[in-house]
């Protein structure tokens, strides 16, 4: 087929008139005002909204018409909208009474989170630090070869961790001659004063002194884990007799443990009769190789001990014709339960 010149010129006219009328077209279309425009009755479904649309500006849509009916389904507004102007947008005439959450009924829930059901025979649970519990600690039942005697300190009490009741004994019974027993006991009430330091308040009784007395104290760990007691008792007589004592355990291994232990007595005024003098009257120093076991519930040991006077109460010692130093070599065992 032969097509003329003259064709040709006027085909390639007509083509560059449709590609300016749809310029135009779309020029208008970008122009025109939406803000009259009913949306009610728009089908939605199958707009993709995935583009970036940050940059339309809403603030000239009315969108207070009825968009019950539109089908949001197939919407796609993956896209980033975060520059979108909502300004316009009214959010306080929704209706959000029919979502969950927001405030519970005054009756929704009893005190005890219990709705009204009984604990059942077993009573309403409690904590294990409110739980009143008891124990014995025994840390010294040992026999002293060179003086012929058996030393023994045990401490019971009964209670809550932050309230207890403890009974305490220490002292020495003589294996030989009249076979007497010296020993100082308390009743006291154990409190803590911080988290390394507990107190002490009670009533003692002292058999040596065969008096009464009235009891204060403080108990806990010093720096560096070093077991630190001190405890004053104020007799009925007026005399004031005040104990120190420091005790440390340096692991050996997981059994093996070797514990220093010193203590010191001391007394407000002389007491001839009893063999008191006043300030320092004696020292007690002992080194024990334990062994603990069963759960280190109970640890056998042997030591060695050493005591010796202080002051004015070693004259009086050598008066009396009595030893100023002493040492010997201990066996025992301290356990707990």
């Amino acid at each position: 087929m032969k097509i003329s010149k003259k064709n040709l010129s006027f085909i390639g006219l007509s083509s560059l008139v449709l590609l300016t009328s749809s310029f135009a077209t779309a020029a208008e279309m970008s122009n025109m005002d939406h803000s009259g425009m009913d949306m009610s009755g728009m089908d939605h479904s199958g707009m993709d909204m995935s583009g970036d649309i940050s940059d339309m500006d809403h603030s000239g849509m009315d969108m207070s018409g009825d968009m019950s009916d539109m089908d949001h389904s197939s919407m796609d507004m993956s896209g980033d909208m975060s520059d979108m102007d909502h300004s316009g947008m009214d959010h306080g005439s929704m209706d959000i009474s029919g979502m969950q959450g927001g405030q519970p009924p005054a009756d929704a829930r009893s005190p005890d989170y219990s709705n009204g059901v009984p604990y059942g025979q077993y009573g309403k649970p409690m904590m294990m630090d409110s739980m009143p519990l008891w124990g014995v600690s025994v840390d010294d039942l040992g026999y002293q070869f060179d003086e012929d005697q058996i030393n023994f300190e045990a401490t019971g009490w009964y209670g809550t961790d932050s309230n207890r009741i403890r009974l305490r004994t220490e002292g020495s019974a003589q294996t030989k001659d009249d076979k007497g027993i010296d020993s100082l006991s308390s009743l006291a009430y154990w409190k803590p004063l911080s988290i390394f330091w507990n107190g002490e308040a009670g009533v003692a009784y002292d058999t040596e002194n065969d008096n009464a007395a009235v009891m204060a104290g403080i108990v806990g760990t010093a720096p560096y884990f070093i077991e630190t007691d001190a405890r004053a008792y104020l007799y009925t007589d007026g005399q004031l007799r005040l104990d120190l004592g420091a005790e440390y355990e340096w692991r050996l291994d997981q059994h093996w443990v070797v514990i220093p232990e010193v203590g010191l007595t001391a007394f407000s005024k002389d007491d001839h009769d009893n063999g008191i003098t006043k300030g320092f009257n004696e020292m007690e120093a002992e080194v024990r190789l334990t062994y603990e076991t069963f759960s280190r519930q109970l640890a056998p040991y042997v030591g060695v001990s050493y005591e010796t006077a202080l002051g004015k109460a070693r004259g009086q010692r050598r008066q009396e014709n009595e030893s100023v130093d002493s040492s010997s070599l201990t066996a025992g065992v301290k356990f707990w339960f």
